[in-house]
């Protein structure tokens, strides 16, 4: 999934009052914490994400990680909050900008 500057920002506009939706603890990114995440995506196309690692590149590759085994990208991450977008095929709630 390929998303335009356009597109990212409508999105992180979306996406600023948002409140975290998980929280990746200090056990790391575990398959309960995965399968969380994959159903609150589902469901809500938009989350936030707080991720509590005192290591910058930990953070990063705990959020690179969360991002592959999801399918969802990328959006935004500001300290340890990262904003992640996956489409839902069946139900799309959010209707993005060409």
């Amino acid at each position: 999934m390929s998303l335009s500057e356009i597109q990212k920002r409508q999105l992180r506009k979306l996406g600023h009052d948002l409140k975290p939706v998980v929280i990746v603890g200090a056990n790391g990114l575990t398959d309960a914490v995965c399968n969380e995440i994959s159903l609150s995506i589902a469901h809500h196309e938009l989350i936030k994400i707080k991720v509590n690692a005192s290591d910058r590149d930990e953070r990063d590759q705990i959020i690179q990680s969360l991002c592959q085994h999801c399918s969802a990208e990328l959006i935004q991450r500001v300290g340890h909050v990262a904003l992640v977008y996956r489409p839902n095929p069946e139900n799309p709630k959010i209707h993005l900008n060409k």
